[in-house]
């Protein structure tokens, strides 16, 4: 069954979304990223922005056979157009269809009402069916990398 992880109160949601796409290329480990096409567009644009060293090799869903079986991190406007089965990222206010296939599911919540309201439904919709529930506080890892 899919682990289900929420991150929340992260205060800019596209620079966690690198750093988590970072860890996974480090690791090997395929990721999809799903999401609203403007926030996938952001992202894209985010990842081409990082520095040099830190590059994450990634292209979209409707990239050439080709490039896709060399890139690890794929962006996709739904899950059906994700090979892989290891790791989702979601960027949408939306439970994504087909997110039950994936060993690992990662939300991120920003700091807004509206984006916290929407992620409550979905945590919700996640527990009421009995999936296994993690929450990571990014104010608290925050609060403790400042402490040390």
């Amino acid at each position: 069954m899919t682990e289900v992880s929420f991150h929340f109160n992260v205060p800019d949601k596209l620079r966690h979304a690198c750093l988590l796409l970072r860890k996974a290329h480090q690791s090997g480990r395929p990721m999809g990223v799903v999401g609203p096409p403007a926030e996938l567009q952001a992202l894209d644009t985010a990842l081409w922005e990082v520095s040099a060293p830190d590059f994450i090799p990634h292209c979209s869903s409707d990239a050439p056979a080709q490039v896709l079986a060399q890139t690890s991190i794929v962006l996709a406007p739904d899950c059906s157009a994700i090979e892989h089965s290891h790791m989702l990222l979601q960027l949408g206010s939306e439970v994504p269809a087909g997110f039950e296939r994936f060993e690992r599911l990662i939300e991120i919540v920003g700091l807004d009402a509206p984006d916290r309201q929407q992620a409550r439904r979905r945590w919700r919709y996640y527990a009421d069916r009995g999936y296994a529930m993690k929450r990571w506080d990014a104010s608290a890892a925050a609060g403790s990398r400042r402490k040390a």
